[in-house]
């Protein structure tokens, strides 16, 4: 049968390869007519003004359960008791409970999180196409299961720009990599500047952050004359196009500025006895998901666009094929510093401006694998959001 003849116009192909992604109207209107990426990581207003002014993504790698955690089943635990058969239905393994004023069902693996129900939005509908690790990892980050695409960080990141120069738009703090590895905070074929800059929580959170000159005014003179001669490179044999160079020389510029203001967001000593309690967070200590939590707060007090707190597991990920009992450990570690992130944020007036996001790749079969453990569930699952005030989205007026 002959393939039927179509045109596809510069227009639709745009639209064709970034509809997967979730991308700003005003993103879209650039690039459809022309303009091209922004030039540096520049703050830049959206189409729409809107109350989030950054997002702080939250990202428990390996599936956690939805239906142990936030989506309640009465039919689940009542077929999971009368066992039998050949596949065997497998309870709720924690107790859901009615919480706050809203009546919101979250079980008790997550009883911090709990005493915020009601700031809380939770999504049951979502869905992926794919139910292996890597795949749906990249699916939930850049909304494509095949092909590398641009990650939502690097999205926001060049739609909106940042707060701070001295601090990257988009950063990823994350101990270990997830399924499909940088991937998930790529920038494809975006500028390179808006990918996820990684900081790993330990003694030295971002490599070589000291300053190597005896002083900020040296530094800056040495970078000011390799600015002057990458000007030059880039000016020559047509290099001015290429778009790995231009984010190349921009990150010099980057983490001169990383340099001056990264130590200090980084620095908790100067937070209160009552916040690192509010935390679960261990004074003095530079690593666990408590301290990813605060080091978030801190970072979008001081203007970063994109934060992304990744959980890979201090005793291995969310993945329960043999015992979904291995979730408890692993809530223990995240549940205390979400809700104190949660709290945090909220005394201090942040939540109404801060989108905060958290999910998962994929779900947990309602049926056990095996014994006591669920296999791997993208057909339907759980994320939540911080629940925003109701108000109709309205276009500028300029």
């Amino acid at each position: 049968m002959p393939c039927p003849d179509f045109h596809l116009s510069r227009r639709s192909a745009i639209r064709s390869l970034l509809g997967g992604s979730l991308i700003m109207p005003a993103v879209m209107s650039d690039l459809l007519a022309g303009g091209g990426a922004p030039s540096g990581v520049v703050p830049r207003r959206p189409l729409y003004d809107a109350k989030a002014k950054r997002v702080i993504f939250i990202y428990l790698t390996g599936g956690m359960s939805h239906v142990d955690s936030f989506d309640y089943k009465p039919d689940l635990e009542r077929l999971g008791k009368q066992g039998g058969g050949k596949e065997k239905y497998l309870p709720p393994q924690w107790q859901f409970k009615a919480r706050g004023q809203s009546g919101l069902q979250v079980s008790d693996l997550f009883p911090h999180i709990a005493g915020c129900a009601d700031d809380l939005c939770v999504i049951r509908s979502m869905y992926g196409d794919h139910n292996n690790h890597a795949p749906a990892t990249l699916g939930i980050h850049t909304g494509s299961f095949t092909v590398a695409r641009p990650s939502i960080g690097s999205w926001v990141s060049f739609g909106l720009g940042t707060e701070n120069q001295n601090l990257p738009s988009f950063v990823v703090l994350a101990p270990k990599m997830p399924y499909g590895g940088g991937l998930a905070w790529g920038a494809d074929f975006l500028p390179g500047e808006h990918q996820g800059t990684r900081v790993v929580p330990g003694d030295e959170p971002v490599p070589n952050l000291k300053r190597s000159a005896p002083s900020g005014e040296i530094q800056q003179m040495e970078l000011d004359l390799l600015a002057q001669y990458n000007r030059i490179h880039l000016g020559e044999a047509g290099r001015g196009s290429d778009p790995q160079l231009r984010a190349r020389i921009q990150s010099y510029q980057t983490a001169f500025g990383m340099q001056m203001q990264m130590p200090e967001a980084l620095d908790l000593s100067g937070e209160s006895d009552a916040t690192h309690r509010l935390y679960g967070l261990e004074r003095g200590s530079t690593k666990g998901f408590a301290w990813q939590c605060l080091v978030a707060r801190r970072l979008a007090e001081r203007g970063v666009r994109f934060i992304e707190l990744i959980d890979t597991g201090a005793s291995g990920n969310w993945d329960a094929h043999s015992n979904i009992k291995s979730h408890e450990p692993l809530a223990r570690n995240v549940d205390k510093p979400v809700a104190g992130l949660l709290r945090d944020l909220k005394s201090r007036g942040m939540l109404d401006d801060t989108l905060v996001v958290f999910t998962t790749e994929f779900g947990r079969t309602p049926k056990a694998d095996g014994t006591t453990g669920r296999g791997h569930h993208c057909h339907a699952f759980t994320s939540w959001l911080v629940r925003r005030r109701k108000g109709r989205l309205r276009p500028r007026d300029d």
